[in-house]
């Protein structure tokens, strides 16, 4: 009886421990955060958040945040990020050079980024050197989430877009081993 009793308060003891730690899903994402990796140019966009997958299939959590900015350009050297327009890439001109010139009618989707962090392995998303950094531009979005994909026989993660606008449209965002392209879903069905 004993020595049950001693083995049951060891395997309590050993266990406290893991009931202590927190998952890296559970960090906050907030402005200090977004400014700390891309700039003081980024905002974080409450309203819409941020989403967690692996989205590079290589086990590591990603994180992508819905965010505002004034001029993407400007801290790219400085904060190590990568601007991209995959939208303006489908329809044929993806130069984001270019593209970030452009304006768009609606003022509340003006200045709309979704900004990419990829950890590259099983680090954190909140590690201190990310592998790289994507900020994704021209981009029409309401919502943003993570989902898996089916592409070329098998299931990938992507960025599911709700995108903003009269008709309802979907789209999904995937990295296809070299660049993340745009795809255009359709509306809904209403």
């Amino acid at each position: 009886m004993r020595r049950a009793f001693l083995l049951l308060a060891c395997s309590v003891a050993i266990s406290l421990p893991v009931f202590g730690q927190e998952l890296s899903t559970t960090r906050k994402i907030d402005n200090d955060f977004v400014q700390q990796h891309f700039g003081n140019q980024f905002t974080l966009v409450k309203e819409v958040g941020a989403a967690y997958g692996d989205l590079y299939g290589d086990g590591g959590e990603d994180v992508v945040i819905a965010a505002r900015c004034k001029n993407p350009m400007v801290d790219q050297a400085e904060h190590n990020y990568t601007v991209i327009d995959p939208y303006y890439d489908f329809f044929g001109y993806g130069d984001p050079k270019l593209t970030t010139t452009f304006s768009t009618g609606d003022p509340a989707l003006r200045g709309l980024v979704v900004l990419i962090i990829h950890t590259g392995g099983k680090d954190a998303p909140h590690s201190a050197a990310p592998k790289a950094k994507y900020v994704i531009v021209n981009l029409p979005y309401k919502t943003i989430s993570v989902k898996k994909m089916h592409m070329r026989k098998k299931n990938i993660e992507a960025v599911y877009v709700e995108e903003a606008g009269e008709l309802g449209e979907s789209s999904a965002l995937f990295f296809d081993g070299k660049k993340f392209r745009y795809a255009p879903m359709g509306g809904d069905m209403q």
